[in-house]
């Protein structure tokens, strides 16, 4: 799942999510990048492999839809709804949706990692 263009992260993120595939999700981020669970709260490492782990285990689909890419020169900034929307693993429905405000860099492989995964987006902090 190697990514050359940064505006196709989020389609190969849906692919892995989709899949329930951790450790191919976990190879689109830098291994320090950082997720923002909510305004004010960001995890790295363990903890976003956790946050990761904790919405597949929600045993939905999602899907992500790109409204902006914006690139200069090594970093790019990703804009896209999301919704994960059906029945989870106990019956219940499940519907969560928002816009992503996402950070990307280009490695020196030329490949494309996420390095802030924030997709709390512009969300107001209580």
């Amino acid at each position: 799942m190697a990514v050359s263009d940064p505006a196709q992260l989020p389609s190969t993120f849906v692919e892995a999510f989709n899949a329930k595939d951790l450790s191919a999700i976990d190879r689109l981020f830098e291994p320090d990048a950082v997720r923002v669970l909510r305004p004010g709260v960001v995890v790295s490492g363990d903890g976003r492999r956790q946050a990761t782990s904790s919405f597949l285990a929600l045993g939905v689909p999602i899907d992500i839809s790109v409204r902006h890419t914006y690139v200069f020169d090594d970093t790019a900034l990703i804009i896209g709804d999301f919704v994960i929307d059906g029945t989870g693993p106990d019956g219940r429905h499940v519907h969560l949706e928002g816009t992503a405000t996402d950070v990307a860099r280009r490695g020196g492989d030329g490949l494309w990692r996420y390095i802030i995964d924030n997709p709390p987006g512009v969300e107001v902090g209580a």
